[in-house]
């Protein structure tokens, strides 16, 4: 007598094709499409950095070191929201809408920078910037974890977020020449920054035209079908197809599962409580001890070691070059020696 048919599980194979792809055209769109949006959020955050002593200055929005030091948090305050806000929408409506969305947030917020009015436009504008980046958080990093192949997931994830710093690096090189004066007024030179910054951005908005909605999301949310049509496409750029033995094992996955905050904080605090220890304590250390020293920087260089305002740029631009070569010299080993030597010898 012939079982019943479970119809609230499905079977898919799409994870392990991804993974046993090669590097691929394909995969090479995704990094800069997803990726690109980190060099421009380093060039921007370098940019604040840098043109600080000009926004600052009296004949522009002449904020004080307090008020820098504001919008900088209120940045960070949108960044915490919106990878919270946008994280949720990002799993409940999938990678591609939220691709846009966030994107298009982040470029929008950034143009109005360059128009700010006083301390309190230019804080809500920084407020919204960092909504839209910390959502492009959430969004990206599932979208390569979800789309790379295992193999190459380590090092390509250290190369987009080192990309950060190629944008850093520009960032550095373009604020001397914003903060000239023989080519740029005072008030006017970092506006210029931001909003050129901001038009960039519509190059990324082009490119992620190209990706495809993430396989791993369509299958977790019962659309097994359609995550299996998008690897068929992607495999279709293979030189020559795989075997058709032996087959790539399947997973089973059921239909009914719906994934929500509650559900997330349960596996995150109930069964994996060392390892979010861990991540909480690296990020928090990363955070404090290095990144908030470059929201300031510029101020310290220009108050206690008479940097001119103009100079800021050289002295931040070395630390672009040494923070991008090192996931490029030392990623590979993340893939072979493994994360647990590699995150504590770095």
């Amino acid at each position: 007598m012939p079982q019943p048919v479970n119809t609230d599980i499905i079977e898919t194979d799409a994870p392990a094709r991804l993974d046993r792809l090669p590097w691929l055209k394909f995969h090479s769109l995704v990094v800069v499409a997803l990726g690109g949006t980190w060099i421009l959020d380093g060039l921007e955050v370098t940019l604040v950095g840098s043109l600080s002593g000009a926004i600052g200055d009296r004949a522009s929005l002449a904020l004080s070191g307090a008020q820098i030091g504001l919008t900088a948090s209120a940045y960070l305050a949108g960044a915490v929201l919106g990878a919270l806000v946008f994280g949720a929408l990002t799993d409940r409506f999938g990678r591609k809408p939220l691709f846009m969305i966030t994107l298009g947030l982040y470029i929008a917020s950034t143009l109005l920078t360059g128009l700010a009015w006083n301390f309190w436009s230019f804080a809500l504008f920084r407020f919204a910037t960092g909504a839209g980046i910390g959502g492009e958080y959430a969004a990206i990093n599932s979208a390569v974890q979800e789309f790379i192949p295992a193999r190459f997931r380590g090092r390509t994830d250290l190369a987009i977020n080192g990309s950060w710093w190629i944008g850093g690096a520009i960032g550095a090189v373009a604020s001397i020449i914003v903060l000239d004066p023989r080519l740029f007024p005072v008030n006017a030179g970092w506006r210029f920054a931001f909003i050129a910054g901001g038009l960039l951005g519509l190059i990324i908005v082009f490119l992620r035209r190209f990706v495809p909605e993430s396989p791993r999301w369509l299958m977790t949310h019962g659309r097994a079908t359609e995550a299996e049509t998008v690897v068929d496409d992607i495999e279709r750029a293979l030189p020559r197809p795989f075997p058709a033995s032996p087959a790539p094992p399947k997973l089973r996955l059921s239909r009914t599962h719906q994934l929500t905050l509650i559900s997330v904080a349960r596996m995150l605090f109930v069964r994996y409580p060392r390892r979010v220890m861990l991540g909480l304590t690296l990020m928090a250390t990363q955070a404090f001890c290095y990144n908030a020293i470059f929201f300031t920087y510029a101020l310290m260089l220009t108050r206690y070691y008479g940097v001119p305002v103009r100079a800021v740029g050289w002295f931040i631009l070395p630390f672009a070059i040494g923070n991008f070569l090192g996931p490029l010299v030392l990623g590979p080993l993340f893939d072979t020696v493994g994360r647990k030597v590699m995150i504590a010898s770095t």
